[in-house]
């Protein structure tokens, strides 16, 4: 069950449920290899965007049955990435951001503004404590959109998470509900 709130309206961006139909787009961004490289999953084949596809489209309300909500961006009627929520504690409203981002459609903010948009929804809508974002060490851009959309760097654990064959390290940045009011 999709939430009557949806779909999210920013400047230039929709940011909406996903739907089995976004399958072949999401595949054209996530069978990159640059894109994949600093996913935990390899790039994406015809079936892993079918399965991946359907998995999000039941993550349409963070408080429903999946504790998720995956919204795909649209502009200009065309899609160009995705940005998710999840709780990671239900009780304690504390969830982890995600983003990706076509890289076609890179460096014009439009990552940064349909995660800004997420986390007023986190924050204003659904009433989170606590966002986080987790990410591989050597992505900048991830780092830099992360503080653009008004995260706080909180760690940087080294060498924790070995990914497609070697050890990478992971950086966290966090936002609170009391950020907001700084």
């Amino acid at each position: 069950m999709t939430s009557t709130f949806l779909p999210l309206h920013t400047e230039r961006l929709i940011l909406r449920p996903h739907d089995t139909d976004d399958a072949d787009a999401l595949l054209g961004i996530y069978s990159r290899p640059e894109v994949a490289r600093f996913l935990l999953d390899e790039p994406w084949t015809v079936e892993a965007a079918r399965d991946k596809t359907a998995e999000r489209v039941r993550k349409a309300d963070l408080d429903g049955d999946t504790g998720a909500l995956a919204l795909v961006i649209e502009h200009a009627g065309a899609v160009i990435g995705d940005v998710s929520l999840k709780l990671t504690d239900r009780e304690r409203r504390v969830a982890e951001v995600g983003w990706v981002l076509d890289p076609d459609h890179g460096g014009r903010g439009f990552a940064t503004e349909a995660v800004r948009a997420v986390l007023d929804l986190a924050f204003d809508h659904y009433g989170l404590h606590r966002v986080a974002a987790q990410m591989d060490g050597r992505n900048a851009a991830s780092a830099r959109l992360a503080r653009n959309a008004g995260m706080r760097h909180e760690a940087h654990l080294r060498q924790d998470w070995w990914s497609k064959g070697e050890w990478t390290d992971t950086i966290i940045y966090g936002r609170l509900a009391a950020d907001r009011d700084q």
